[in-house]
């Protein structure tokens, strides 16, 4: 018998990944389909689910045609996918409305209406609400958009909209769910007092299963136009950030990691629920049963990188930050006086829960250089992520060594003033760019009853990063300062 292939899928907010993943973890081919976000007004952010779909195939293809063998053996397929998005959809299956996507702020009176008027509904459901979870997007929809939200049959998660076209099956995962703010994260489960405060009922939801389980099978159609056999396997899948952790091996209480993409979190894995909602420190479930993850979430991570390196006219941010390790070497203290950064170019979740806060630089002078600005946007991500280690902290969650992950993980500057910022080790991963692909391929071989060594096995380590004591001084006066800075920015937009 031939050897077994999983296809792994991740649907991200600019890309689609996919990959076909052997039961040694090998990552066998990979491939991708770039995908667009639309604006049509101030704070929104959607997209097409077809877009999504379209994508799919396309990388789908550029995998059957890279690797016909391998791709003749995939037995199994696991699903990830960007969180709190909504795709509203009716008893026809058919999407009214464009997805209302992760980084969606329009729903901000609808978030501080639900947390007035439900208080504790926070320890059930793991968060505050917020603009950017899914609750509020429905109770916007109902307010606004009242023909479009009674058209409503059901409400999926964008990775559950490709399994809806693959499989035909109306179905979530509980790691997915714990992001829409509408489960009962501890008991893994629909919430219902929540779902009526947003106008809907349990049958607008679809079916729940755990990460590893066999949700749906390849329906025959799909199946000939994918050239994959019919009725394959689909496993629950998860979020994002749940199926990495899967993918980098992160799967015991104590394990952690930072993301550092589009957006930047902390996470902290858990044998329970732990979460702070006081302090916009998020608890949702783990992609596997019985465990959960403290999570403090930043809207904009990497992407204030590629946004200074725009302003300062650099071709590419490789290019600046060459300019800042000449400049500002990372083993030589920073000034005291040089430029300090708010992070907040798209508001903040963990722990100021305020879509309306903004960035800013703080701190210019004359002598002020493209270098500095670069260094001021990195330190000061920096900074916000150890508000946000301070937050999951504070609901109990132990956080030690954390592998770093997405896009900002390619500068080893960067990764060694986080290690100096957090007092942590940061270690970097071979391959992590495809961690959430091969965490849901894991979990499809899981829902076959395959590669139960896998889940254990992470990702190769490629360098280790160790807290330089020296520069700890110098950088929580900075701190210090940088915190100092936030009444005023909130004073901004009151």
């Amino acid at each position: 018998m031939s050897s077994p292939v999983s296809l792994g899928i991740d649907l991200g907010t600019s890309e689609l990944k996919a990959i076909l993943l052997d039961e040694r973890g090998s990552v066998l081919a990979h491939a991708g389909a770039r995908l667009t976000v639309s604006r049509r007004h101030s704070g929104w952010s959607e997209q097409d689910p077809q877009d999504w779909w379209q994508a799919c195939l396309s990388a789908l293809d550029q995998l059957r045609l890279e690797q016909p063998e391998a791709f003749s053996r995939v037995c199994c397929m696991g699903l990830s996918g960007q969180m709190h998005g909504a795709v509203l959809l009716g008893d026809d299956n058919r999407v009214l409305y464009p997805a209302i996507l992760w980084d969606d702020s329009r729903a901000v009176a609808q978030a501080q209406a639900l947390g007035r008027d439900y208080p504790d509904f926070a320890e059930v459901t793991g968060s505050l609400p917020m603009a950017g979870l899914t609750a509020p997007k429905l109770l916007w929809m109902q307010q606004h958009e009242p023909e479009v939200f009674n058209a409503i049959d059901c409400v999926l998660s964008p990775k559950d909209y490709l399994r809806l076209r693959l499989s035909g099956e109306r179905i979530s995962d509980v790691s997915d769910a714990a992001g829409t703010l509408w489960l009962d994260v501890a008991n893994r489960c629909w919430f219902e007092p929540m779902l009526r405060a947003t106008g809907l009922k349990l049958s607008h939801m679809p079916s729940l299963v755990e990460g590893g389980a066999a949700s749906a099978r390849l329906n025959h159609t799909t199946a000939a136009q994918l050239g994959l056999p019919p009725d394959l396997v689909i496993a629950g899948g998860g979020g994002d950030n749940p199926v990495a952790a899967v993918g980098i091996g992160a799967i015991n209480a104590g394990d952690g990691f930072i993301t550092l993409g589009t957006s930047a979190a902390i996470v902290a894995i858990t044998d329970h629920a732990a979460g702070n909602p006081a302090s916009a420190v998020h608890s949702f479930c783990h992609a596997l049963p019985n465990r959960w993850y403290t999570m403090g979430a930043m809207l904009a991570g990497a992407s204030c990188l590629r946004w200074v390196t725009r302003l300062t006219g650099f071709t590419d941010e490789p290019a600046l930050l060459d300019q800042v390790q000449a400049t500002l070497p990372i083993g030589h203290p920073v000034p005291l006086s040089s430029p300090l950064f708010l992070p907040y170019l798209a508001g903040e979740r963990t722990p100021h829960n305020d879509p309306l806060l903004r960035g800013g630089f703080m701190n210019l002078g004359h002598d002020c250089t493209p270098a500095m600005l670069g260094y001021a946007v990195m330190e000061g991500v920096g900074f916000g992520l150890l508000d946000a280690l301070h937050a999951v902290e504070s609901a109990g969650a132990t956080v030690q060594a954390c592998a770093l992950v997405g896009g900002g993980a390619r500068s080893a500057y960067w990764a060694q003033l986080l290690a100096n910022i957090l007092d942590r080790e940061i270690y970097t991963l071979q391959g992590s760019e495809l961690s959430a692909c091969i965490g849901a391929a894991k979990l499809g071989f899981q829902a076959m009853g395959l590669g139960a060594e896998l889940l254990s096995a992470g990702i190769p380590v490629k360098v280790r990063f160790v807290p330089d004591a020296a520069q700890r001084p110098g950088l929580q006066a900075r701190y210090r300062n940088f915190k100092g800075l936030l009444t005023a920015a909130q004073a901004l937009h009151e």
